[in-house]
């Protein structure tokens, strides 16, 4: 089969590679569609060698083959791939924590996921555990990769924000690609806030306030004003940064309203100083978090938004041929929403 594969830092290649071979307790799925994410561009950019790695984290497909003792999937289903594969036995993920595994993570790592570690579904066929499969209903696989990361990662990040936004709330996303768009709209479904959406890219403004936002700004050193002249001077309860540059750390910082809910959840490698003094970085009582991924439950929700048309993800479909042009597109910001790599098989 084909498959997408880091071969080197800051190389990758379409490779034949054999078809994987499942266990008693795994399934084979026949990939119909795997998202692209700026995981993958860090993934690709890694000074790390490691042996060639099948990159996709956010893959969908059908049943192809199960083994002999799995129950609940047939040849044929539509199956999303859960991002996170964690021990499913230790405390944490007893507590509905899997995305905190003491066992497959620990205090400085995290568990492993397709593509970042095992082999991902950039390629025709995938193999998993099946406790690690979704169920898809009617929705179209090739379409639904992106629920795995993009729809899972900022539902988890609005869950753990949800004391903080009710009515006459405001929250504010940075970033609106592949995570904020979704995440955006995830908001607009499950919270009454007023939503403020931030961006470098009127094109994606544009679909923010068609999906939600009832103020969008393109992002310039006036736009944490706007955000408090909005609020009256106190902040936004909860601020996304999706884009976790050093501008959009600044500016999360800069409107985040005391006993706010800050959540960085982009890897663009900005920092902060934190003061324990009060009048030092942040208000009161803000509770920061830096979310990886969700638990089951955010992968089952996000699936019941989409299934009742309550997020729509924007994507753009490639050829797995073309997937190197899918990755310079990303890394050029030339993308609305998430890249889709569709095997033609």
């Amino acid at each position: 089969m084909r498959a997408l594969q880091l071969i080197a830092p800051g190389k990758i290649e379409l490779r034949d590679v054999d078809v994987p071979t499942i266990e008693s307790d795994e399934v084979l799925v026949r990939v119909a569609g795997a998202g692209l994410c700026h995981s993958d561009l860090h993934m690709l950019h890694a000074p790390i060698d490691r042996p060639p790695l099948t990159l996709g984290h956010e893959t969908a497909g059908w049943v192809d083959t199960v083994g002999g003792e799995v129950d609940g999937f047939a040849v044929g289903d539509p199956v999303l791939v859960y991002l996170v594969w964690a021990c499913g036995e230790c405390r944490s993920c007893l507590e509905g924590r899997d995305n905190s595994c003491e066992v497959a993570g620990g205090r400085m790592s995290l568990p492993p996921c397709p593509g970042l570690g095992p082999a991902g579904g950039m390629a025709e066929y995938i193999a998993v555990k099946a406790r690690y499969l979704e169920p898809l209903g009617a929705l179209d696989p090739v379409l639904a990769g992106p629920l795995a990361d993009a729809a899972l990662t900022s539902h988890h990040a609005i869950a753990g924000a949800m004391h903080r936004l009710g009515p006459g709330t405001t929250a504010v996303v940075i970033g609106l690609g592949g995570l904020g768009h979704t995440g955006l709209q995830i908001l607009s479904a499950i919270t009454e806030a007023t939503l403020i959406g931030v961006d470098l890219d009127q094109a994606k403004l544009d679909f923010a306030a068609a999906h939600g936002a009832t103020h969008t700004f393109l992002s310039d050193a006036t736009t944490a004003d706007k955000i408090l002249d909005i609020t009256s001077g106190y902040g936004a309860d909860a601020v996304f940064d999706f884009t976790g540059i050093q501008p959009t750390v600044d500016l999360a910082i800069s409107c985040i309203a005391p006993d706010g809910c800050l959540r960085f959840v982009g890897l663009g490698g900005g920092t902060f100083q934190y003061g324990a003094l009060p009048w030092a970085t942040l208000p009161w009582g803000v509770d920061l978090r830096k979310s990886y991924a969700g638990n089951r439950a955010d992968q089952r929700a996000v699936i019941e938004l989409a299934a009742a048309g309550k997020i729509m993800l924007e994507t753009k479909q490639y050829d797995l041929e073309d997937g190197l042009s899918a990755f310079d597109d990303l890394a050029a910001g030339k993308l609305l929403g998430r890249a889709i790599l569709v095997p033609t098989i």
